[in-house]
């Protein structure tokens, strides 16, 4: 005697094979999307110290003590407690800003790009745009 047609072992074992196909097909295309996710330009996420704003229409008293975005196509930009904890060393893309609303520790600050960038302190626009590559500068308390 033979198996039967029937025979629910070898149902499970294909049930078991289709599962792990399945399983394989879906973590194939998850590790693709957060790879992808993770190439320079192509997530949105800023530094967990530093808020995103919007590219548009950002009022003097939302910037906050430095405000800065990103008008060309991207510029490093290095922002720390002056001799203390880096707050943001990222490059940002063309529309992205980032918004430090107080500066109880002061701020030291490198702009990768100047001619790429908006920079807002206290509200109020400092040009930067003739500066060379790396420019510096420090906002005091």
């Amino acid at each position: 005697m033979g198996r039967h047609r029937n025979d629910p072992r070898g149902v499970g074992q294909v049930m078991a094979i289709v599962g792990a196909v399945v399983l394989l097909v879906t973590l194939v295309a998850l590790g693709g999307y957060f790879l992808y996710r993770s190439l320079p330009g192509t997530g949105d996420s800023v530094s967990a110290n530093a808020s995103e704003a919007a590219a548009e229409g950002v009022d003097a008293d939302e910037m906050g003590v430095l405000f800065i975005r990103v008008v060309g196509e991207s510029s490093d930009v290095f922002v720390r407690v002056p001799g203390g904890d880096v707050l943001l060393d990222q490059e940002l893309a063309q529309g992205h800003s980032v918004n430090y609303p107080d500066n109880t520790d002061g701020l030291e600050v490198s702009i990768g790009d100047p001619a790429a960038v908006e920079v807002y302190v206290n509200g109020s626009q400092r040009d930067i745009s003739d500066r060379s590559p790396g420019h510096t500068f420090t906002l005091n308390p």
